[in-house]
């Protein structure tokens, strides 16, 4: 979560020692965070493959498709920054069972959406319902491991991220193939309503009451507050920019956001109770982590938007025909991440985020290439490649960069730096849905195969210096992650 934790207490039954193992109920526990984590994460991402058939349904601008994507990831990211303290203060179980709650009703909410309008809202309520959720299971866990197990509890997050986040398209694909009970692009979002009954259900059962909370937190309410208003003055014109032409005041926000993340920065160093703990923003290993991250994750969010909505939207392929398209993308991820996991992370520690992002780079340009060569004459198997050789690279990053965040965090960090991993990496995304969205659709103007194509090269050549930037901040990691002691 993105605010700061002391060392929770261990519970009456006293896991929390060297020499105790994990419980049953430590590992039922772990699976409904994982089940936690994978609906928000599958949410973020088959909205993306469904952009195109909800813009075709409800209607509204070309922006509508951007803030269905954006107002989650947004939403999400803005309230991880409280909702950790607030577990603190009202208690992580009460919390995350009324997250949980929350989120499976939103999600109700968007598959039973009237109009553009209703839909965006429950998407941003879900959003908010996540983010209240997500830390206080990640909180839960940090009470319920042994310390020297934690660990190994929190890697499988990394890969599970990248691997839900590429399986996401390819299930909304199918989802909108199977058109169950004539729900169309609905059941993306009703599919969540069984998980989350399920998962709330065996929530009240493992979660412990005794959830680790600090009695002496507090809310910096004046961080929160320029952090969100910061936030909200960078997408707002981001997304609505181009539709309303650029008038002034888009470029005033975008300003006005930088002066106030510059006072979150300073507000942050005089703060008793700051929303990111301080020694975290000591490691470098952290700060250049998450500069990567974010650069990756804006990059990989651009790119399957724009993917799809090239291939929908542009050259009117189905969304199967899409998700299908983008199995080798998914392939190229899967098995790239059981190969960092297995052995290339540990033994190539930084080479091996320089050898993923120079992958990717070489795949993006590969797809570039592609797509002007063939224009509209493209096939999936004239994709296959390069989509193959961009997953394989983006796979690389997942495990390592996961593991030079949160490498050398200490117990009282662990928690606060997986809610701000997970803030960057959704907020990130939006950011990257809302510039590069913008970029494509301003080039494309009215949507043909020809201007699809144009807009779609440009956008995939700016993902790539993006990734190439990224590469290059790499280079300001330590070696190894388990060498990074800030």
């Amino acid at each position: 979560m993105s605010t700061t934790q002391r060392t929770p207490p261990a519970p009456a039954t006293d896991p929390a020692t060297d020499s105790a193992r994990p419980t049953r109920a430590a590992w039922l526990l772990l699976a409904v965070v994982v089940t936690a984590d994978v609906m928000d994460l599958i949410d973020s991402s088959v909205a993306n493959l469904a952009g195109p058939a909800i813009h075709a349904d409800l209607g509204g601008s070309t922006a509508t498709v951007q803030w269905v994507l954006s107002a989650y990831t947004a939403a999400f990211a803005l309230g991880l920054v409280t909702s950790g303290r607030l577990g603190d203060l009202l208690g992580r179980r009460r919390l995350f069972l009324l997250g949980m709650t929350g989120f499976t009703l939103a999600s109700l909410a968007c598959g039973l959406a009237p109009g553009v309008v209703f839909l965006i809202v429950a998407r941003t309520l879900q959003g908010l319902c996540g983010s209240v959720m997500i830390p206080q299971g990640l909180a839960l866990v940090k009470v319920v491991f042994p310390p020297r197990h934690l660990r190994r509890a929190l890697m499988p997050v990394g890969p599970l991220m990248g691997l839900t986040m590429v399986a996401g398209p390819v299930l909304a694909g199918w989802l909108l193939h199977l058109d169950l009970f004539g729900s169309a692009w609905r059941s993306i979002f009703l599919i969540n309503v069984p998980l989350g009954v399920a998962a709330g259900l065996l929530a009240l059962r493992v979660l412990p009451h005794n959830g680790g909370e600090d009695p002496t937190a507090r809310l910096d309410l004046t961080g929160v507050g320029l952090l969100t208003a910061a936030s909200a003055l960078l997408v707002v014109p981001l997304i609505q920019g181009r539709d309303l032409g650029w008038p002034i005041w888009t470029y005033g926000m975008m300003a006005a956001a930088l002066v106030l993340l510059a006072l979150f920065v300073r507000s942050e160093r005089r703060s008793d109770h700051p929303v990111i703990t301080p020694t975290l923003l000591r490691k470098r290993s952290f700060v250049v982590g998450l500069l990567v991250v974010a650069g990756f994750y804006a990059s990989l969010s651009a790119f399957v938007l724009v993917v799809n909505l090239l291939l929908q939207q542009g050259l009117h392929w189905t969304p199967l025909h899409t998700g299908l398209t983008l199995l080798p993308w998914a392939l190229g991820t899967a098995v790239a991440v059981l190969l960092a996991g297995a052995t290339l992370a540990e033994k190539l520690g930084r080479t091996s985020l320089h050898l993923g992002l120079g992958i990717a780079v070489a795949g993006l340009l590969a797809l570039w290439w592609s797509v002007g060569h063939w224009g509209a004459d493209l096939t999936a198997w004239k994709l296959a490649p390069a989509l193959l050789v961009t997953g394989f690279g983006s796979g690389l990053v997942f495990v390592p960069l996961v593991d030079f965040i949160l490498g050398d965090a200490t117990p009282e960090e662990v928690g606060t730096g997986a809610g701000t991993l997970n803030a960057v990496q959704q907020f990130a995304g939006a950011i990257g849905v809302a510039a590069l969205g913008t970029v494509f659709y301003s080039r494309a103007g009215h949507l043909t195969p020809a201007s699809g194509v144009a807009a779609a090269e440009l956008v995939l050549a700016l993902a790539a210096g993006l990734n190439l930037l990224t590469l290059l901040l790499v280079g300001l990691l330590p070696r190894h992650a388990q060498q990074a002691h800030g």
